[in-house]
This record gives structure tokens, sequence and C-alpha cells, in this order.
């Protein structure tokens, strides 16, 4: 079968049945459309385990690193599992290959003094700096991905409950509360800055450019790294760095690992784990600095 139209079926079929992401759909379709671009024309369902083992070698040799590959051959199995039930193939060729082993890494943990230096960069007397100071505000106060926040929409928002119903990865929706300090930079932000912003126009979205656009997530990406900058950071700051701050101070206050997973829209606790450790190592911190005999 051809190998764009054998692509396209599996995309279809993963997304009506799983209703995924268009992000990992997305991530799906490039890694098979490389794979079938490797095999030179050859068909895809006339392959073993020794093709999928050279293609993961090439794909090494590129410069792809361990977690983006475990990513590729989680596409390829997903792909060649959907090929087995459809009775396209009769052997997995992925069955008998090891996914590579991934060493746990921690995401950049803000302190919160460093929290502080962020969300006072913004020069709230201007308004791109007041939906700056807006976006960061809310961004600590929900720990949302920052997908979610540049693509946050005003009737997501319940002003009067202090919500916001989210819509994350897979479909599902959650709802996180916002908190009274970012509630009120939300309120000032929408009678005023947004507004200017606008300048009669329309738009959906919350947090507009001076064009009337949606923000970007690249953009929002370079505003946090030149508050960051103006901060005096210098730390390694990711697109989810104030998320990772959220879920981690959470946990430092004592909260319920459970609770952060559901305000984090995790669908695995495992996931979520991987604060405690950062929570963890500030514990020590505070226990060797304060404690008589630390």
């Amino acid at each position: 079968m051809e190998a764009e139209k054998l692509i396209n079926q599996f995309l279809d079929a993963v997304w009506v049945e799983q209703g995924l992401s268009k992000n990992t759909l997305s991530a799906y379709a490039s890694d098979l459309h490389i794979f079938a671009s490797w095999l030179a024309g050859s068909d895809m369902l006339d392959v073993d385990n020794t093709h999928i083992s050279r293609f993961m070698a090439y794909r090494h040799g590129e410069g792809v690193g361990k977690r983006s590959l475990a990513r590729v051959l989680s596409s390829l199995r997903r792909f060649y599992g959907y090929c087995m039930r459809e009775n396209f193939i009769a052997v997995d060729p992925t069955a008998l290959i090891e996914i590579p082993r991934i060493v746990l890494s921690l995401p950049t943990a803000l302190s919160e003094n460093d929290v502080e230096l962020l969300l006072s960069g913004p020069e709230v007397s201007d308004i791109l700096g007041f939906r700056d100071k807006t976006m960061l505000e809310t961004l600590y106060a929900t720990g949302l991905r920052v997908s979610e926040l540049v693509n946050l929409k005003f009737e997501q928002v319940n002003f009067r409950q202090g919500w916001v119903r989210i819509t994350g990865k897979g479909d599902k929706e959650r709802l996180v509360p916002i908190g009274e300090e970012a509630m009120s930079w939300l309120e000032n932000y929408i009678n005023d800055s947004r507004s200017a912003l606008l300048n009669g126009r329309q738009s959906d979205y919350l947090f507009v450019t001076n064009r009337a656009d949606a923000m970007t997530r690249q953009a929002f990406w370079h505003i946090i790294k030149r508050y960051a900058k103006k901060a005096g950071i210098k730390k390694a700051l990711s697109p989810h760095t104030l998320r990772h701050a959220f879920a981690t101070h959470l946990l430092n206050y004592g909260a319920d690992l459970r609770v952060v997973q559901l305000l984090l829209g995790h669908s695995n606790l495992s996931t979520t784990q991987i604060y405690t450790h950062i929570a963890r190592e500030r514990l020590k911190e505070l226990h060797a600095k304060y404690h008589p005999r630390g």
C-alpha cells in the first residue's frame, strides 16, 4: 500500500479512537514520514525488526537524543500495532526493539524569590507590559502549559468564581482555580490594556498582540527570556518554567501530590512525581541552612 495513504489511514484511526492532541498526531506523522523516506520506496508493510533497528541507529547518528528516539519508537509501535489490528501484517516488526533508556532530567526549579523577580519585570504602566505581567501572573497561578495559556479564550474564564476551564492533552478537560492576585490582574487587563490593544477590533482570545492577533507560544517564550534576563536569573529557562515552579511550590507548602496532578492535567501520577524530587532538594537546602546541625 502507498505509504502516504497508509499513514493517513493510521492518523485518522488513532484520532477517532483515542482523541489524541494535534501535537501528538503531528509527531506521529513526522516520525512516520521520515521512516517512509528512509525506506526509499520500500513497502512499509514489508519490514522486519532489522529495518527498525537500522532506522533507529540512523536517527541516532543524525543526533537525535534518547528521549526523541523513544518517541520515534513509540510512533512506530503505535503504527504497526494498528497494522496488526487491521490484518495488514502478521508480525509486529517493533516487538523485539528496546526503548532507549532515558536518564531522568529534572526541570529547572525557580525559587520563590526568582519568581518574584521575574513577575516584577514588566513595566505595568505600559499597555504591553501590563499584558505581559498579567500573563506571567496567570501562568504562575494556574500552572497551565504555555500552549494552553496563549490559546486561552475569554469564554474559558469564570471571572465570578475564579476558575479557568482548560481542555488539555487528549481533549481532557480540567478546572483550575486562578487565585485572587492573578484574578485582579486579569480583571484590570480586560478592562484597560486588552481593550486598548484591540482598539475596536474583535478577538476570542484572552491575550492579544497590538495587532489584535492571539499571542503565539514562541513570542511568549521570548517575553519570558527577556524578563528573566532583566531580573538577572541565570538559570536555563524553558517554556514550562513557571509551570514547574507552580507545581514545586505547591508541594513545598504541603499540597497533596494527587491534587497537583489534577491541576497540571497529568494522566499518570508518575509524571507528576518528578516534582517531588525538586521539593525534597528544596527541603534539604532549608534544613541545611536553618537547622543548627544541618
